[in-house]
């Protein structure tokens, strides 16, 4: 195989890549939405097996006490790591945490909810592993393509570790918000591998400095609200635990962050609006980067749709799944959108 079809194979395997990650994110946020993150109790396996269960007559009788066991093992072995990198605090609360110790019943349909995002992450894997082999296609000229591509390898299987930690610890405050934002970190270098590729060789575009300075400041105002979301979502649970049957209840409870994520999320709104300014004024309509930006508002309009009917319709766990997705479009929108700003895949049409 020449080295000319090789790197068109990568391109190909990384879009799909990228897809694939996309949808592994609605995957998680339909586990996350449905409370199925216990499905499996155990990982890689689910239940010992490589097929789930479909009945809890198909389980041993003491299946529930041999999975806390293996739940409190993994937790005593994570509050030691804890405790070497300093956050003796976390792993004195992670040892004390009882609840921990409450069996969880098996429930077919959780089962398989979490065993098919299971499913969609080794897919995942999978793409990612080939990913990297044939970006050393692209070694003699640009390594970076590469050694990104391996580093988003070694991501992945960290990911997938503390995945199970996130269900195992309880969903311990601050490792739901680390896990997602090294989802987007690992699809952030998904599409710089993408785009290195596709723009492998073309000049770089000269534009005003205050557009990449306001690019960039969007792109951290839109990480800081998806980190933010993230802390709702936790609070939300936390309240969930006291106020079971009252969602009606849960978003008034989740105090200070939630209008901390709402006010955020106008700074976002005004930020694009100033985005979009500068580039429809320095590229033409039919340019990638007006594209790029015409989609980010698109997302953004349905983000605010979703977003009034989590608050005033109790939280439904399809919009909670929309509005993690959508969040995932447009940090993956304005990421490509920088990434273009620098170099782009097409001919772009600048106005001079």
């Amino acid at each position: 195989m020449n080295i000319a079809t090789s790197q068109n194979r990568f391109q190909k395997i990384n879009l799909l890549t990228i897809v694939l990650l996309f949808v592994l994110i609605l995957a998680g946020g339909v586990v996350r939405s449905t409370g199925s993150g216990m499905g499996c109790p155990d990982w890689p396996k689910c239940f010992g097996r490589y097929i789930p269960p479909t009945s809890s007559s198909d389980l041993p009788d003491d299946y529930k006490q041999k999975y806390v066991n293996g739940r409190l093992a993994k937790n005593q072995r994570f509050a030691k790591t804890l405790d070497v990198f300093g956050f003796s605090d976390l792993a004195t609360r992670l040892r004390q945490d009882r609840s921990i110790l409450v069996p969880e019943e098996f429930n077919a349909a959780k089962t398989w909810t979490e065993y098919v995002n299971r499913l969609i992450g080794a897919i995942v894997g999978l793409f990612l592993f080939l990913t990297a082999v044939y970006a050393f296609s692209y070694w003699r000229n640009s390594k970076r393509i590469a050694i990104l591509s391996i580093l988003n390898l070694i991501l992945v299987g960290f990911q997938a570790w503390l995945g199970s930690i996130v269900v195992s610890s309880n969903l311990v405050a601050w490792i739901v918000t680390v896990h997602m934002l090294l989802a987007l970190a690992i699809l952030a270098i998904a599409i710089g591998t993408y785009h290195l590729a596709k723009v492998y060789g073309k000049p770089m575009l000269k534009i005003s400095p205050i557009i990449h300075v306001v690019t960039l400041l969007t792109l951290i105002l839109s990480i800081v609200q998806i980190a933010f979301g993230t802390e709702v979502r936790e609070k939300i649970d936390a309240v969930a635990v006291r106020l079971s049957g009252y969602r009606d209840g849960w978003v008034n409870s989740a105090g200070q962050i939630f209008f901390q994520h709402r006010d955020v999320a106008l700074l976002v709104l005004f930020a694009n609006v100033a985005l979009y300014a500068l580039i429809r004024k320095h590229f033409s309509r039919h340019s990638i980067q007006q594209q790029l930006m015409s989609f980010t508002f698109l997302i953004i309009m349905l983000q605010i749709v979703i977003g009034i009917v989590l608050s005033y319709l109790s939280l439904p766990p399809f919009a909670q799944v929309l509005h993690i997705v959508l969040a995932s479009l447009l940090f993956g929108s304005q990421f490509y959108l920088m990434l273009n700003l620098y170099q782009s895949a097409k001919v772009s049409e600048v106005h001079q």
